[in-house]
């Protein structure tokens, strides 16, 4: 993350040693993918969620050739329900997150999420704004809806945050 995005941090500090949240990055065309995902349940049962989705994140962009973070979501959340409904009771666990797509060069930040928002720190500004994620998980749910790409222009100096809640 520190050689596709020089000032950027993460901050990762499960409460055990198996947890249920987890980020995730993919350089791609120029641009990098970068998400906070938190999945439901905790320890084990949080990491097999987990599992499920970096694979579907990397099929996402690897096989289906995505690159919108609403797409990509819509697409994580097809294979999420996907990979559970085989399960012998009907399994809903899923996620919630934030996924970006960040052009470095044009400062172009494209954002979709699953009810995590994204923070954009304007430089010199005195309030943080907030850009507002979809109130649906990824995975099943019954009022699902596409999820929405927002756009937003960075100019030098401004910061970006996502996080999970965990």
């Amino acid at each position: 993350i520190k050689s596709a995005l020089p000032d950027s941090f993460v901050y990762f500090l499960p409460k055990d040693i198996v947890s249920g949240d987890f980020y995730w990055m993919n350089e791609v065309d120029d641009k990098v993918l970068i998400a906070a995902i938190d999945c439901t349940g905790h320890g084990v049962p949080g990491a097999m969620v987990s599992v499920v989705g970096a694979n579907g994140l990397n099929r996402c962009v690897k096989e289906f050739n995505l690159r919108q973070p609403a797409q990509i979501l819509d697409k994580l959340t097809d294979l999420v329900i996907e990979t559970f409904e085989s399960a012998e009771d009907k399994v809903k666990d899923g996620m919630d997150g934030a996924l970006c797509s960040i052009d470095p060069v044009n400062r172009i930040v494209q954002y979709a999420g699953a009810h995590n928002p994204l923070w954009v720190i304007r430089k010199d500004a005195d309030e943080v704004e907030e850009i507002k994620a979809n109130k649906q998980p990824v995975g099943d749910f019954e009022f699902r809806k596409p999820f929405t790409n927002h756009e937003l222009q960075l100019n030098e100096g401004d910061s970006i945050y996502f996080f999970s809640d965990g």
